[in-house]
């Protein structure tokens, strides 16, 4: 999953003041899980009327229950915030702190500029659907914080969201990783407000709710603090197919 996480929710819009949501309780998402879990299909004609409607329906939404609309790009819309300010090239931040030489905040602009990596692999829900051979493409989440110094001290890295709730942690090992990405690009367009955009976090090998959505603050730890969904009870680690009670294979 991703933020209402699992996941969260798309479109750019006039930017607004920042604003701390309102928390959306687990029970309520996993209430919904099971009518999710019958695979709503509809004809093409109603999946593009959707589209239309679920970036403006995710933002209004405190419930998560848009998570519940199918739609063309296979991904359902969660958000753990009853509302989320639009951010974009003008007002975007992206600050790397905490034990790290050097600090820095970097702007939309200065991410773009960095090179590029693009993965294509699966992403998986922990609720159980899948997007097969989805494309992302970003900063490899090292090359950042290899130009901060990371001290010798730290173990981990803790990510935070412009929505005002969402956090999530790897260990230090983890964020190293070349499929972990501070990702600008999903299915080959620009990340939009119900995806996460302009910015989020991917983290490939994991389910999807650790692929933090908003992107905010990565800040170097000391150790793993466990996130937003890890709190309610799902895995730190989240490996697919090895964590989570299931030791399944998410391909088959």
């Amino acid at each position: 999953m991703e933020n209402v996480n699992p996941e969260q929710s798309e479109e750019p819009g006039e930017p607004q003041p920042p604003e701390r949501g309102t928390p959306v309780g687990r029970r309520v998402l996993l209430g919904t899980i099971g009518l999710g879990a019958l695979g709503v299909v509809a004809a093409p004609s109603l999946q593009r009327a959707l589209e239309g409607f679920l970036g403006a329906a995710a933002d209004k939404d405190p419930t998560g229950l848009t998570g519940l609309l199918p739609n063309g790009g296979g991904f359902r819309y969660y958000s753990v915030a009853s509302s989320v300010p639009h951010k974009n090239a003008t007002n975007y931040r992206l600050t790397v702190d905490g034990l790290v030489d050097r600090p820095k905040t970097y702007t939309l602009d200065d991410l773009r500029a960095l090179p590029q990596t693009k993965l294509v692999k699966d992403v998986q829900c922990v609720t159980g659907w899948r997007v097969p051979d989805t494309p992302f493409e970003g900063v490899r989440l090292s090359r950042l914080l290899d130009a901060a110094g990371v001290r010798a001290k730290a173990g981990a890295v803790r990510f935070t969201c412009f929505d005002g709730t969402y956090t999530e942690s790897l260990t230090l090992d983890q964020a190293r990783r070349s499929d972990i990405l501070v990702a600008l690009r999903m299915q080959n367009k620009d990340i939009g407000h119900a995806h996460g955009g302009p910015v989020r976090l991917y983290v490939a090998p994991m389910y999807f709710y650790k692929s933090a959505k908003w992107l905010s603050g990565i800040h170097v730890t000391e150790k793993v603090e466990p996130g937003y969904w890890e709190h309610l009870g799902y895995d730190v680690d989240a490996w697919v197919g090895r964590s989570n009670g299931r030791d399944d294979d998410p391909t088959s």
